[in-house]
């Protein structure tokens, strides 16, 4: 049995990795803003025999992600996903930006993993595995106009969470970012190629083939690597 923690957990790729690791038997922490909001997940929390908990946390706040990561008790994590994030403006800032909206961005998209990753890091152990959900217009090699500070804040992320692999790399911690693929979630929209299941398993399964020499790399949703 695994010790999976998941943020952005009340819903879509987040929610499905939730039932994928319970399916499994693993015990899961699931991290989300609004705990009284998520109805699907309180579900599954109740029928779950104790392994799957509910625990408030913002990502976007340093006081909520410490408070919600010691709600999570001292046990060790063997798996940290960081899922959830923001798209921001979705029109072409090119000749005018809200910049307020892109520092709003920037802090939930690229600060808010790494918030995540500095609170659980005393739990990770030689082992454990960080994926943080990036995006392939985040790659320099995915040629694509629009979503200015989404793209530029999954580029970050990317990088950071290389730095994350170097930096963790003798004390046996892999890191690795995602492109989970096109999908059917409030942010991809209906039209997408991918159902949050599809993207999850495909995760899931990536997640659980890591080893040192993959970390720092930059993943499709289905274990390819990602140029970037």
């Amino acid at each position: 049995m695994a010790n999976v923690a998941i943020t952005g957990a009340g819903r879509g790729i987040a929610l499905e990795l939730v039932k994928l690791h319970l399916a499994k038997g693993d015990r899961v922490f699931a991290l989300l803003r609004s705990p009284d909001g998520a109805e699907e997940l309180q579900g599954i929390a109740d029928g779950s025999g104790g392994l799957v908990t509910l625990h408030a946390m913002d990502v976007a706040d340093d006081a909520s992600v410490k408070a919600g990561a010691a709600d999570t008790g001292t046990e060790a994590i063997d798996v940290l996903y960081n899922v959830a994030g923001v798209s921001g403006n979705t029109t072409s800032e090119l000749e005018s930006a809200d910049f307020a909206d892109w520092l709003d961005v920037f802090n939930i998209n690229v600060n808010g993993p790494m918030r995540v990753f500095q609170a659980f890091l005393p739990r990770l152990k030689p082992g454990a595995k960080v994926v943080s959900f990036g995006s392939q217009v985040g790659a320099s090699t995915w040629p694509y106009a629009g979503y200015e500070v989404y793209s530029a804040s999954k580029a970050a992320l990317h990088r950071l969470m290389l730095s994350v692999a170097l930096g963790m790399k003798d004390r046996g911690i892999i890191a690795i970012s995602v492109h989970p693929g096109w999908v059917q979630t409030d942010m991809g929209g209906a039209q997408a190629d991918l159902t949050p299941q599809e993207s999850a398993e495909g995760i899931a399964a990536l997640t659980s083939t890591l080893t040192p020499e993959m970390s720092g790399g930059f993943y499709k949703w289905n274990g390819e690597p990602h140029a970037w």
